[in-house]
């Protein structure tokens, strides 16, 4: 149902990511854009120096994590098979099914909602990366923080595709609880059917 390279970068994702969110909060809480901060438990390094220096450390695992992932999707042709197409008519029907609870699902595959949200998260990745990238190195990348619009809309454009990440994460959860036999093949990579039962005649 899942394939290796996929259960592997998922699972490494889940721990990349726990350090990509909690050394960020570390380092908004050092200059917020807005009025609140994290609280210090849920950051990472302890001060802001350290923050950045996790950040920048998780940051090339999930870079090269990212690769792999992208790479082999690619060229297996998973993004293809699985992800497309996307049309409206689907999309807003398998939309107002999950929305009323009566959305089926099938193993091992993604119904229109599903295809939308991997197509956005992979959408809000690179816009994270490429703001990300643009708050680092604002001189030698003057180009892209010119193309966000300048370094602080880079920071607002950066936080909101944390934001639309973690509610992807969020959802992902909710849903994962929702049908939890979707939970066992990311780790097996296969589901568990059920032997049918038999009649005597």
């Amino acid at each position: 149902m899942h394939r290796l390279p996929v259960r592997v970068t998922h699972w490494l994702n889940v721990l990349i990511m726990c350090g990509m969110f909690m050394s960020g909060w570390g380092i908004y809480n050092a200059s917020p854009i807005f009025p609140f901060t994290f609280p210090a438990a849920l950051t990472l390094g302890g001060w802001l120096g350290g923050s950045i220096a996790w950040h920048l450390a998780v940051m090339w695992a999930l870079a090269a994590n990212g690769l792999i992932y992208l790479s082999w999707g690619l060229a297996s042709g998973h993004f293809r098979r699985d992800f497309l197409p996307v049309n409206p008519g689907s999309l807003w029907r398998d939309l107002r099914a999950a929305l009323a609870f009566r959305l089926r699902h099938n193993p091992g595959e993604y119904n229109a909602v599903q295809k939308a949200f991997y197509l956005f998260v992979l959408l809000c990745g690179l816009v994270l990366v490429l703001s990300g990238l643009s708050i680092w190195k604002p001189v030698q990348l003057s180009w892209l923080v010119a193309l966000f619009g300048g370094f602080d809309r880079a920071r607002y454009v950066h936080f909101f595709a944390m934001s639309a990440i973690g509610a992807f994460v969020l959802i992902h959860l909710v849903m994962v609880l929702m049908v939890p036999s979707t939970f066992l093949p990311m780790i097996t990579g296969y589901l568990r059917r059920k032997p049918q039962e038999t009649r005597d005649e």
